[in-house]
């Protein structure tokens, strides 16, 4: 460049021209997402939603979450796969929010780029599009930031923010949980979006394979395996609300199924799971013994075939699992909720897993 030559933001890496493009592609995929109380369209400073439609709560509680998908971005930049990460990301930001009873009401998104390759990005709002259809909640808007210089040109991570309701008397937590409730699981459609820098350093440091291999016990490639989109519950959970006494969910994600149920056990009770009552997916297997990683360690990172978890009482057991086989969600009695005696801990698991 001329010593005499003006700089610019263009010069400087950052391709305004491009982040224009990638707003008018996604705009297709981000109207399948709005309800009836989104006002304006996409590319406003500001997401609008109708408020007045809360005045059918009596004491309406806002609830919001937020989170990324952690390193399974970098499995998808290497396989050039960019619409599937958006699901994982709507179904660990919603699925927060359902725990406590919220139905999620829309979304925001961030996504961080090295350089916008307008295709690109579309693809990843796509997926977060769908994946807000399957959460039946609205994608409001969100932010594309490119970063030269800090990241490459490949390079990007996304994150986004939910918020939903629930009506006061509805909440659900730890004060409802009683003993004699019976745990029901909710099966997970793989890894979903925990436990892949683990899952990473055992497949390609570990075992040196390439994600292009061909996996007999999975069907298809390591790669595709991998990418599984993270399984998304809200509208089951919020269907078993409606049908079933509920007493409580929780999301199994990073930390694992015990770590994580125990959030939403009270001090004095306990929550034992019976690993009996079901068989890990292949990816579980495969990644321990591909890594030599002990039981412990592979509990206390991935969700070793469990996504979601819902205590009730008992006698709503058959509605609450009926619910969820008319709406295609494999699930089962895993557990149940005792007093905690001398347990030092909210929740364990015990027995050995179905074989």
């Amino acid at each position: 460049m001329s010593e005499t030559t003006g700089a610019s933001y263009a010069a400087a890496g950052v391709d305004i021209e491009a982040g224009d493009r990638a707003v008018e592609l996604m705009k297709e995929w981000v109207k399948k997402t709005q309800r009836p109380e989104v006002l304006g369209g996409l590319g406003g400073f500001a997401g609008l939603f109708d408020a007045s439609a809360l005045k059918r709560y009596e004491r309406p509680l806002l609830a919001s979450a937020t989170d990324g998908v952690g390193t399974k971005v970098d499995l998808a930049r290497k396989m050039g796969v960019y619409d599937t990460i958006g699901h994982d990301l709507v179904g660990m930001v919603v699925d927060d929010l359902v725990v406590c009873g919220a139905e999620p009401l829309f979304m925001t998104d961030y996504i961080c780029v090295g350089k916008v390759f307008p295709d690109r990005v579309a693809a990843i709002v796509k997926g977060i599009a769908e994946g807000c259809v399957l959460a039946g909640c609205a994608l409001v808007g969100g932010e594309t930031a490119e970063h030269p210089g800090l990241l490459g040109e490949d390079d990007f991570d996304v994150a986004g923010a939910g918020t939903g309701v629930v009506e006061f008397d509805q909440l659900l937590g730890p004060d409802r949980i009683r003993k004699g409730d019976a745990v029901i699981a909710m099966a997970s459609s793989g890894l979903h979006s925990n436990g892949y820098s683990l899952v990473r350093h055992v497949v390609f440091d570990r075992a040196g394979w390439a994600l292009d291999r061909e996996i007999e016990e999975f069907g298809r490639t390591l790669g595709e395996e991998l990418l599984e989109p993270t399984k998304i519950y809200s509208l089951d959970c919020l269907a078993m609300t409606r049908t079933a006494e509920i007493h409580g969910f929780s999301h199994i994600t990073g930390g694992g199924l015990a770590n994580n149920l125990a959030r939403v056990i009270p001090d004095h009770l306990h929550a034992t799971v019976d690993r009996s009552t079901w068989t890990p997916g292949a990816v579980f297997e495969l990644v321990g013994k591909a890594g030599k990683v002990e039981r412990l360690e592979l509990e206390k990172t991935l969700n070793m075939g469990v996504g979601m978890m819902a205590v009730v009482p008992e006698e709503s057991v058959d509605v609450a699992l009926a619910t969820l086989a008319d709406r295609g969600v494999e699930a089962w009695v895993a557990g149940e909720i005792e007093d905690r005696g001398d347990n030092a801990t909210g929740a364990t698991l015990t027995g050995d897993y179905d074989k």
